[in-house]
């Protein structure tokens, strides 16, 4: 060890520097769900899952990871993914919604998650169970920025299982 470092000790290169980010009100350091959504890298997404987080990381987790997946999901490996991540999202939310709206200033953000799921659904002809994501969403105020909002997402899915039981009865 040279004289300098052993006056002033030498820096391992392991070693980050520690990075702090704001969760409801508070400075906290990062942890790894955190590193893993902000990554963008959808299989250090999926592995961070595992990970004991606070719920503001945790939501932006696994949105991150259902947003990704939704993307790819007309290859069938992604769209599972996308519905598996979807699933625990929305299980979680009602722990994680007080948690969120506080850290958002007292009113949540868009959860692209409903719509997104909602979608894949209906994409399934799972038209129940994608009313229910959406009338969900209308319970916690949410709106997925479009013109008519979930209601109107309702309206469409309510038409197109009304043309698909139609089609489904002529043959």
């Amino acid at each position: 060890m040279s004289w300098f470092s052993s006056l002033f000790g030498s820096k391992s290169k392991e070693q980050e520097p520690t990075t702090f980010t704001l969760r409801q009100g508070k400075s906290v350091p990062v942890d790894d769900a955190f590193r893993a959504w902000t990554s963008g890298d959808l299989p250090k997404m999926i592995k961070a899952v595992s990970i004991k987080t606070n719920l503001i990381d945790r939501h932006f987790l696994l949105q991150s990871i259902v947003d990704a997946t939704y993307k790819l999901r007309k290859e069938g490996e992604y769209r599972k993914l996308c519905v598996e991540y979807a699933e625990i999202h929305l299980r979680e939310f009602s722990d994680i919604a007080p948690a969120l709206k506080e850290d958002m200033n007292g009113k949540l953000p868009r959860i692209t998650t409903f719509q997104n799921y909602a979608t894949v659904l209906a994409e399934d002809e799972e038209y129940d169970r994608a009313i229910s994501v959406c009338e969900k969403a209308i319970e916690y105020g949410l709106h997925d920025n479009t013109k008519s909002g979930f209601e109107g997402r309702i309206a469409r899915i309510k038409k197109k299982a009304t043309k698909a039981h139609h089609f489904a009865c002529r043959l």
